[in-house]
């Protein structure tokens, strides 16, 4: 018999790796610049932080509360990138996602 774990479990264990969260991140970034889903780049984005140590932690480094930090991640939050998106690219410029220099440390990123 094969012992077989959820995909989610599997997905998260993977975003651990500060490589495989900028590319994963990547990818949903350019997903929203085609498509413009921002559901799909705020769930890549609720994935990496639970990978990286949990929502409670990114809310503490970020300073907000859990409440709001959901809240602004949440399919209903207040879509800011959005109308950020929309300025680059009239600016002539599009999002990406770099590791900033010395933030990351065994796997986990230093705010």
């Amino acid at each position: 018999m094969h012992n077989y774990r959820k995909f989610k479990d599997y997905h998260i264990e993977q975003l651990r790796d500060p490589e495989d969260a900028k590319i994963y991140l990547s990818v949903a970034l350019e997903d929203y610049e085609k498509n413009e889903d921002i559901n799909a780049f705020l769930l890549a984005v609720r994935d990496v932080a639970e990978a990286q140590g949990g929502m409670s932690m990114l809310a503490e480094r970020v300073n907000l509360s859990d409440e709001g930090l959901y809240k602004f991640l949440s399919e209903n939050g207040n879509q800011q990138l959005n109308m950020i998106l929309k300025i680059l690219h009239g600016l002539g410029f599009k999002f990406s996602i770099e590791a900033r220099e010395n933030q990351i440390q065994a796997g986990h990123y230093r705010v």
